[in-house]
């Protein structure tokens, strides 16, 4: 290994997951000022987490429940425009301009006879 770009202060140190109130020791160099007194006894750096594997929703199992209909309604109400038509309104009746059909005894390509 080089010498000179790895971190010096590579401890162990307790993880601590508040959402759950899990703990865990492993080693990282995360800039901490906190201690917390572990399991045997010993006075470790604490990193404190706001998800782990045991409070994460992949992990737990525990999905929650999105409700994409209603945020997708409340964005069309906020941004829409009065004069787009919205689901279950009636379109309005467009007047179509009318179009002469050539007289049948013009001649096709402008030639003349």
């Amino acid at each position: 290994m080089k010498t000179g770009i790895h971190p010096e202060n590579y401890r162990e140190v307790i993880f601590k997951d508040f959402s759950c109130d899990h703990s865990f020791k492993g080693r990282s160099c995360a800039d901490t000022k906190e201690t917390i007194v572990w399991e045997d006894g010993t006075e470790y750096p604490l990193v404190k987490l706001e998800i782990s594997n045991m409070s994460h929703p992949f992990f737990t199992g525990k999905m929650k429940f999105v409700d994409t209909a209603g945020r997708i309604e409340k964005f069309n109400k906020k941004y829409s425009r009065k004069s787009r038509v919205q689901p279950g309104d009636e379109p309005a009746a467009v007047e179509t301009p009318a179009v002469e059909a050539p007289a049948a005894d013009a001649p096709k390509d402008g030639a003349a006879e």
